[in-house]
């Protein structure tokens, strides 16, 4: 008897890809191999590892989770370990199939979700060619089917003029989105509001392609600093750093409406990636409310817009863990840009049939056009995403 096909009713906006041991070291010179990341055994963690130099960045299976045998923070020490679909593209499709998923969005890992790993390298050709080589797998990785893996590129954020060429050249391979930071400030560069980034905002509206400001995309600080882990353990160190970073980004979003660049760019898209959608409506009502008690409109000639308008019309947001209460919530933030996740395979995200039982718990309130456009309608337009005929 024929196999029937997977009903697919899912598309994914936030994954990522644990990337493979030789992803930079067999794309660069043989000179450069040890300037670039590489994954040798660390004795002392009992683990695979990966390493800059002598720069030990972190244990390979950590963003690797889901399907473990044990709670974070134990995480799988070697890839064998881990499930197959969190590094092989052909193995990640078959999952997704079970799953119902038609597509998955791919982040990075190791460079960080603001490229704060990379910029930080005293190596200025090192780590250009580490951005080069992270974008150039994604494209290679993603043509296991690149109707349904659909690559972000990174960039170059410490030279605009290179993250230009970054996105012209990736535009052309077919990368969907591009990741940035929410906090240039925090790694010495202007702030996001400045003029001194709207070449490559001009750049990515250009091309139609998204910019994505991931969680975790700033500077932790001393979130992890030895006091705190002393005072608070490690596991609930870990707990309150993850859900401070979606309030994090909750400031992004707040830079962004307030810095004039989605009135002078309003073609261009702007994500809040895994951070989540239930502090927006309170952001939201509290930014308009500042906007006219402080005269704004009077103030900024580049602002004629409330907040709230500005996001509903430019600005989308991803959620999956959280219980959404009525469609009334959707409507006021924008029924058109919130997104569903799994994170897969990170330490929070939701794996197996978790993702189902989540989708009707969080879910389960909400109308069938709404919960379709969260789960579907949404991010397929966004991503201009390819579906089977009949979805």
């Amino acid at each position: 008897m024929a196999q029937s096909s997977p009903r697919y009713t899912i598309i994914d906006s936030d994954t990522h890809v644990t990337e493979p041991a030789d992803l930079w070291t067999s794309r660069v010179p043989a000179s450069m191999k040890m300037r670039v990341p590489r994954v040798e055994w660390d004795p002392e963690k009992q683990a695979e590892c990966w390493y800059i130099g002598d720069q030990w960045i972190n244990s390979v299976g950590v963003t690797a989770i889901a399907g473990w045998k044990e709670p974070y923070p134990s995480y799988p020490p070697r890839y064998e370990q881990m499930v197959p679909g969190a590094y092989d593209s052909h193995a990640r499709l078959r999952y997704m199939d079970e799953q119902g998923i038609w597509a998955m969005v791919l982040y990075p890992n190791v460079g960080g979700f603001g490229n704060q790993v990379f910029g930080r390298l005293n190596d200025p050709e090192a780590k250009l060619a580490c951005v080069h080589a992270y974008n150039d797998f994604l494209i290679d990785w993603s043509a296991a089917d690149s109707r349904r893996l659909i690559p972000v590129m990174t960039l170059p954020i410490w030279d605009v003029s290179a993250s230009v060429k970054e996105i012209e050249r990736c535009a052309k391979m077919g990368h969907r989105g591009v990741l940035f930071t929410g906090e240039p400030q925090s790694f010495g560069l202007p702030l996001m509001a400045h003029k001194h980034w709207d070449p490559i905002w001009a750049a990515a509206e250009a091309h139609d392609l998204p910019i994505s400001f991931h969680i975790g995309s700033g500077d932790f600080g001393d979130e992890f600093s030895d006091d705190r882990v002393e005072v608070e353990g490690y596991a609930a160190t870990s707990a309150r750093a993850g859900a401070k970073l979606f309030m994090m980004n909750g400031a992004h979003v707040l830079d962004l409406l307030f810095s004039g660049i989605l009135t002078r760019y309003p073609k261009l898209r702007f994500i809040s990636v895994e951070s989540g959608i239930g502090w927006l409506p309170f952001l939201l009502q509290s930014a308009d409310y500042q906007y006219k008690a402080m005269a704004v409109k009077k103030a900024r000639s580049d602002m004629p817009l409330l907040p709230s308008e500005y996001f509903r019309r430019q600005v989308y947001a991803c959620c999956w863990f959280e219980r959404i209460p009525d469609d009334a919530m959707l409507e006021f933030v924008g029924k058109d840009n919130i997104m569903f996740e799994t994170d897969f395979p990170h330490p929070t995200s939701i794996y197996g049939q978790e993702v189902h039982d989540t989708i009707t718990r969080s879910l389960g309130t909400l109308s069938e056009p709404y919960r379709r456009r969260l789960l579907w309608d949404n991010a397929k337009r966004l991503y201009e995403i390819e579906t089977p005929a009949g979805t």
